[in-house]
């Protein structure tokens, strides 16, 4: 059936009937009165052509010979929810009005019917499905507000707002993407940052690390398995990736994955199907995957670790996160989201840092990054008694500083600005004895740009 896009504003109404006469005669009915109408014959055309043209509404028969208007029913109900289905019958009874409000029908008329009492009910059907869209959209968008100002990855910096505003962009539609970046930077946050904005949010989403499971039982539980395909499966199980189906799929550390693995991973990425472990028929799937990595896939690729086919199937679109070392001046404001988060789940007052617990907290390199610095702070709330967290309270490799001169006598034979800029802090540090306060005041800059700056340079 060839689907032609009606009006804006009206009604597609789908009917279902194996009676010609009918579907021409309710056809002309619905045009004259102002809605969309497209027929199917039979139950079983009208099934794919729910899927494809998307009514509105549903008017179809309950009695058809291939199949039943209670199955189509049940199919529309499975589309979409809040679809108005009307059956039509001419042989009602209180049992099958019954069954079929149980089964979600919006309306069962029995024939025959007037024109008048028909329209009228595809009216209400109408108004029903228009007032049910508009809430969907209300809250959604409201969801999404909501999202973009309170439930967004903590950070202001220019590369980190570079990173969400990407990921904004990107999450409306089904491209793959590729997350790249050092363990714990957020890799993950960002993958269901991408989820909660997408239109799959009210489906799963599923995360697996790749590098933690060994290829044989890796691969069970990415496509399935069936009773008897290798010692132990006794009975059938579903994959990850049919059970994230119309939802997301998030794979952790994908540059582990094994030669073998790599080869079904690009079949889903093609075909868009899976072939659970021991069987012989594919599995549709409709999942939009998310992979991250801290390795480096073009050398792993020049290494023959990874394949290059797979590699541009996943690198559609590509997001590298900062490590945290290269946004330090996001550190105040993770360790009040983490503080808060703690105080909320312990049932107790948030604590704060000290100037002196701070101070530390920018100068660590935090080769662990975000991930890192949330344990520091967990272990830093139990230690400390009071409601404020000093320097002793935080681990000793952030307090303990690297022996490192302030100032040395070897310089570049082409310094940068930068290497200039930092060797006159250091020499300013110097010969105010590492007093960072007095020394800010000496180069005109706020204490807190100078820590910044001692923590991107990585010193002490």
């Amino acid at each position: 059936m060839t689907v032609i896009a009606p009006a804006a504003g009206t009604p597609r109404v789908l009917i279902v009937d194996d009676e010609s006469g009918m579907l021409d005669s309710l056809r002309i009915l619905l045009k004259s009165e102002g809605f969309a109408p497209f027929t199917a014959h039979g139950g079983r055309q009208g099934i794919d052509t729910i899927d494809t043209l998307q009514p509105d509404i549903v008017l179809t028969d309950v009695r058809m010979p291939d199949v039943t208007g209670v199955q189509v029913l049940s199919h529309a109900r499975q589309v979409d929810a809040d679809l108005p289905v009307i059956l039509m019958t001419a042989q009602a009874t209180l049992q099958s009005a019954m069954q079929a409000v149980n089964e979600g029908a919006f309306y069962y008329i029995q024939k025959p019917f007037r024109n008048d009492e028909l329209v009228a009910i595809l009216r209400r059907a109408a108004e029903h499905r228009r007032l049910r869209v508009e809430n969907h959209s209300l809250k959604e968008e409201i969801r999404r507000r909501d999202t973009c100002a309170s439930g967004r990855p903590v950070g202001r910096s220019k590369s980190w707002m570079e990173v969400l505003r990407l990921a904004e962009m990107v999450a409306p539609t089904d491209s793959t993407v590729l997350i790249t970046g050092e363990s714990g930077t957020g890799k993950e946050v960002i993958a269901r940052y991408i989820h909660e904005l997408s239109a799959r949010v009210d489906r799963s989403f599923l995360s697996i690390n790749c590098g933690a499971l060994p290829e044989s039982l890796l691969e069970s539980e990415l496509f399935g398995h069936v009773k008897g395909a290798f010692t132990g499966a006794v009975k059938d199980k579903t994959g990850l990736f049919p059970a994230a189906d119309r939802g997301t799929f998030f794979l952790d550390e994908i540059g582990e994955t094994t030669p073998a693995t790599q080869v079904k991973l690009l079949r889903v990425l093609q075909q868009r199907e899976v072939i659970p472990v021991g069987a012989t028929e594919p599995i549709a799937v409709n999942t939009r995957v998310l992979a991250a990595t801290n390795r480096d896939l073009e050398e792993e690729i020049k290494r023959g670790a990874f394949r290059a086919d797979l590699f541009y199937r996943l690198n559609v679109i590509a997001m590298h996160l900062p490590p945290l070392r290269q946004r330090a001046e996001d550190i105040p404001l993770l360790a009040a989201s983490f503080l808060a988060r703690s105080a909320e789940q312990r049932g107790e007052p948030q604590k704060v840092l000290a100037e002196d617990a701070l101070e530390a907290l920018l100068a660590y390199r935090w080769p662990g990054n975000v991930r890192e610095l949330e344990n520091a702070l967990e272990r830093a709330v139990i230690l400390s008694s009071g409601n404020t967290i000093h320097v002793d309270a935080l681990p000793e490799r952030v307090t303990v500083r690297c022996a490192e001169p302030l100032v040395s006598e070897r310089t570049p034979d082409t310094p940068t600005l930068e290497a200039i800029e930092r060797a006159y802090i250091q020499w300013v540090l110097h010969t105010e004895g590492g007093n960072k306060s007095r020394a800010a005041d000496l180069l005109g800059i706020d204490p807190s740009t100078l820590y910044r700056k001692l923590a991107r340079y990585g010193d002490a």
